[in-house]
């Protein structure tokens, strides 16, 4: 009988680090926004999504459905207005800021 089992020395695994997801007052911000559209009775599931490019907030309606809306952060914008982004599910860009908060402030999440 043979053993399959090897000693790993120095795993070269990386942990992934705290700038590849939302900062803890990011993350604030858009769960106060999600209960107020849950309560509302206009969002009902969301879904996070990271990677080392962008981490996305998705909310939808049904959770049999696509996304409504997807709340980004870029990690690497090309532009300082890409840093956060409103899109909607084909990916198209409804709205842009450099600021989280200024992005979220005063929208009209059933006209967008």
């Amino acid at each position: 009988m043979t053993n399959n089992l090897k000693l790993v020395i120095n795993n070269s695994y990386k942990k992934i680090e705290d700038k590849y997801f939302f900062e803890k007052d990011e993350l604030k911000i858009i769960l106060d926004l999600y209960a107020k559209m849950v309560s509302e009775g206009s969002w009902k599931d969301y879904g996070l999504n990271i990677s080392s490019k962008q981490v996305s907030f998705s909310v939808f309606k049904n959770a049999t459905e696509n996304a409504l809306y997807k709340i980004c952060k870029n990690f690497r914008p090309k532009n300082k207005n890409l840093k956060y982004l409103i899109t909607d599910t084909n990916g198209k860009i409804l709205k842009n800021s450099f600021e989280l908060k200024s992005l979220l402030k005063n929208i009209s999440w059933k006209k967008l």
